[in-house]
């Protein structure tokens, strides 16, 4: 049905980080923020200490990240653009390459321009980019019909620690929208995927995970993992349509 050819490539290359998911209430993540304030620095990217993140998620004809997700295909990626505060300044095409609890995200900047193309399915310029991963996107979107699914809209208030390359994370306001052509529109109608007071916790690090921080991992939250805002976001634009889309 597809081809795997690069991901076995890619994992011998690259350096995986570790990530950690944990669904927490509010009320978790001022006690976590309150027993961490005195070691963990903001993200100097943030402005106000937050950021907003959207990101266009793309799959195949046959819907083969969600459904390898579900399925708990070992060795799976996804490709997304993603741009912060709905501006058109720094897009990014990504891909994240996931094994097990591993990651590893490759990007390349695309000008506005590109990602207009890319929306109105003119590939060609990829072949010309330098970076591997525009060449394979462009074999994706032209080999397995890869195109955008959802919109996912979220709010990230980012904290770091050094030692052992740290990034905590925690995600409010998860929303879903339909890709309808006005993706830079922060106006466009979408619909929140979680209960008002839960987000998601992420923890990723490369090296180690320091104790101190290990031992203020949310005892009695379900590890996340298994779930991702993609999913979460493409199902429930699928149960507002009433199927798959």
């Amino acid at each position: 049905m597809k081809s795997d050819a690069n991901k076995g490539d890619v994992i011998k290359r690259v350096q995986f980080r570790h990530e950690l998911k944990y669904r927490i209430s509010e009320g978790e993540k001022l006690l976590i923020k309150k027993r961490l304030h005195e070691v963990i620095s903001k993200d100097a990217h943030a402005v106000n200490g937050v950021y907003r993140i959207r990101s266009l998620y793309f799959d195949d004809f046959w819907n083969s990240a969600y459904e390898d997700k579900l399925a708990g295909v070992a060795v799976r990626e996804k490709y997304r653009i993603r741009f912060y505060e709905y501006s058109d300044s720094h897009i990014k095409l990504e891909c994240k390459h996931k094994q097990g609890s591993y990651i590893y995200k490759e990007s390349a900047r695309l000008s506005k321009e590109e990602t207009e193309k890319i929306l109105r399915s003119d590939f060609d310029f990829l072949r010309e980019r330098e970076e591997d991963l525009c060449k394979r996107f462009f074999y994706q979107c032209t080999s397995r019909l890869l195109r955008p699914k959802v919109i996912v809209d979220y709010v990230r208030e980012p904290y770091i620690y050094e030692a052992g390359d740290v990034r905590i994370t925690f995600d409010s306001e998860i929303s879903e929208a339909q890709f309808q052509g006005s993706l830079f529109d922060e106006k466009l109608p979408s619909f929140a995927v979680m209960p008002k007071g839960e987000l998601i916790m992420e923890v990723k690090y490369t090296a180690f995970l320091p104790d101190f921080i290990r031992q203020i991992l949310p005892a009695g939250a379900a590890d996340y993992t298994a779930a991702s805002k993609y999913v979460m976001c493409y199902e429930k634009m699928m149960e507002r349509y009433g199927g798959v889309l």
